[in-house]
């Protein structure tokens, strides 16, 4: 073999041992990035359990900054590259997200980019005004408390849903209800509606239609009786005896009303000066039920109602041991007596107003 030959042969063996060499090395560069990219997608990367609201003009960086600021993730640099990949970034929408300890970045990606958002619980209770009602709804849910406010002078819109000024609180019935963070005004109220005629269903429509009241005169006698009573096992009691003063066309007088035409709910001793108030919710002055509900009663005072003691009970006044319950009575002698006993009451602790 000649020189020329051999050097060839030499060559060829260095050549081939060093595209070798270069394919091991690309080779384990393309397998460290797939093993680096992959646990960027598959790592679980949520550090703790969070709750993640996007506002509606939140962009990608701001998002970024805001899970930053709370030290929510463990790998931002896997969070921005899936979300290169899944083309996230100019996908961002509003919404309410609960985030898992330990969620992978693809989950977390996948979660956001489709809206998946979690419902939460909006829940009111012990309302007296439309003001407390906006006021605790706007906690949970996107619609902020006047534009909750503004949806009882929509008349148009309340007289579509079957109501008037006066009624429109009784579509508003106290409880929990699953919604969405996002939710408006507008879609809280047409809820709402839905949730009103579930409520009154068959069996309640029959109980009303039987005591000659229709659903919404059933709701403001409710809050009439809730604000009588704190106590769940007195209101029917309580419901009887107004149910008895209906049908016998006797004022209701309750002071409750009165509170409510004069503006003033921290008024403990309704005086006569108080009863002099010209307004059709004082049931001193105006017969038969208010033109609407004076607060928004629960679903227990509205089945109390529904489901109203019968009894022969035309007065009550409150116990003389402040208790919160109170003396019934059938005639107006038993009634001053126990009158009498609470009156004393009130001036033996100085409650003169």
């Amino acid at each position: 073999m000649s020189i020329e030959q051999k050097s060839k042969a030499m060559t060829f063996p260095r050549l081939g041992r060093l595209i070798i060499i270069v394919f091991a090395i690309a080779f384990i560069i393309v397998g460290a990035r797939a093993y680096q990219l992959y646990h960027y997608v598959f790592d679980a990367n949520v550090r703790m359990d969070y709750v993640l609201l996007i506002k509606d003009s939140t962009t990608y960086d701001q998002l970024v900054q805001q899970l930053q600021e709370d030290e929510v993730l463990d790998n931002y640099k896997a969070f921005r590259w899936v979300s290169k990949k899944k083309n996230f970034r100019h996908k961002i929408k509003p919404g309410r997200y609960e985030l898992q300890k330990d969620m992978t970045t693809n989950a977390l990606v996948n979660k956001l980019r489709s809206r998946a958002q979690d419902p939460v619980d909006v829940v009111f209770n012990n309302v007296r005004l439309k003001e407390d009602l906006a006021g605790k709804v706007s906690k949970y849910i996107w619609a902020d408390s006047t534009s909750i406010i503004k949806l009882f002078s929509d008349t148009d819109q309340i007289e579509e849903w079957g109501f008037n000024s006066e009624t429109f609180r009784s579509m508003f019935i106290p409880n929990t209800y699953e919604m969405y963070w996002t939710t408006e005004a507008h879609e809280f109220a047409e809820r709402m509606n839905e949730e009103y005629y579930r409520f009154w269903n068959v069996e309640r429509k029959e109980k009303a239609e039987a005591m000659n009241l229709s659903p919404a005169e059933v709701t403001t006698l409710a809050s009439i009786v809730e604000q009588e009573t704190a106590k769940r096992d007195e209101m029917p009691r309580v419901a009887g005896l107004y149910i008895n003063r209906l049908n016998r066309g006797i004022l209701l007088q309750a002071d409750p009303t009165v509170k409510y035409a004069l503006g003033d709910f921290g008024i403990k001793r309704v005086l006569n000066k108080h009863l002099e108030i010209d307004s059709p919710y004082n049931t001193y002055k105006y017969a038969g039920l208010p033109p609407g509900p004076i607060s928004f009663p629960s679903i227990s005072a509205i089945d109390a109602v529904l489901h109203h003691e019968d009894n022969n009970f035309i007065y009550m006044c409150a116990k003389e041991d402040f208790s919160g319950y109170h003396n019934f009575a059938a005639t107006l002698t038993q009634h001053n007596r126990n009158a009498a006993k609470y009156r004393a009451a009130l001036d033996k602790n100085k409650i003169y107003k």
